[in-house]
């Protein structure tokens, strides 16, 4: 059997740094799930912060998209119109997240990609032929040739039970995914609703309040540089990654918590 240091993920959770930031992560999302106004107005915050994670994700994807425009359906940017129909969708992925991993990724890439690559392209990886696009300028993707087997390593992480914390497995998706680019259009919004999905799925955040991708947005330029920390593979890298997302999960939960407050004031 293995111990815990095999384990990857474990030795990124050891990594400096990373408890104390997913321990003051948690603490900010217990504080919004403890929020009074969830008792009855749970699904209003849920479906706000799918809106804002959707108007946040697509921003992220180069997308000029004011969030009233997003929410009276005026934009027709298909990387708006894709986030949101990724957004709109997650909720019925989860169950299927861990068990079927590919399937839900291909599902994602559809919904994502739906108005801008070719139906035969939806939710297949991409091809030595098929251009990736870069748009966070994090460098080039790693080899169509290469996208299986780590595509098929991913699988394998999200399908076994472990008891690393789910803000330390959903940064390794989002960040494999973000890095690896596997379908060549659309994978930023792939790989943010990844993330989201994993702190789900984990329970971490199992309503779906918070939006990760509002944090990623508001700290776009470090985004970009610990998404490039990621690919040194490093511990430096991972665990700038990791705290990184850490504390775009923490913004994305103040950000909801926001929400509960103008909800309780009417």
């Amino acid at each position: 059997m293995n111990s815990v240091s095999d384990d990857p993920l474990q030795r990124i959770a050891e990594l400096p740094g990373v408890d104390e930031a997913v321990q003051e992560t948690r603490s900010v999302v217990d504080r919004l799930l403890g929020h009074r106004i969830l008792r009855r107005r749970s699904t209003d915050v849920s479906l706000e912060s799918a809106l804002r994670g959707a108007r946040a994700s697509a921003a992220l994807e180069g997308a000029e998209a004011p969030l009233e425009h997003v929410r009276s359906g005026e934009s027709d940017d298909p990387r708006v119109t894709g986030a949101l129909r990724v957004s709109g969708e997650l909720g019925t992925l989860v169950d299927t997240w861990s068990k079927a991993p590919h399937q839900v990724l291909a599902r994602l890439h559809t919904l994502a990609a739906a108005d801008s690559v070719p139906t035969g392209a939806l939710g297949r990886p991409r091809t030595r032929e098929q251009t990736s696009e870069d748009v966070l300028g994090v460098g080039p993707a790693p080899g169509a040739e290469q996208v299986p087997a780590r595509l098929r390593a991913l699988n394998t992480l999200l399908n076994t039970p472990g008891t690393v914390p789910a803000l330390v497995v959903s940064a390794v998706v989002h960040g494999e995914l973000a890095t690896l680019r596997p379908f060549g259009w659309g994978d930023g919004l792939v790989a943010r609703a990844a993330e989201r999905l994993t702190l789900v799925e984990r329970g971490l955040d199992p309503k779906s309040l918070v939006p990760p991708e509002v944090g990623h947005a508001e700290s776009a330029e470090e985004y970009a540089r610990a998404l490039h920390d990621y690919t040194t593979g490093t511990p430096e890298g991972m665990a700038a990654w990791v705290t990184h997302c850490c504390r775009a999960v923490a913004a994305g939960a103040r950000d909801s918590l926001a929400t509960c407050e103008a909800l309780k004031r009417g």
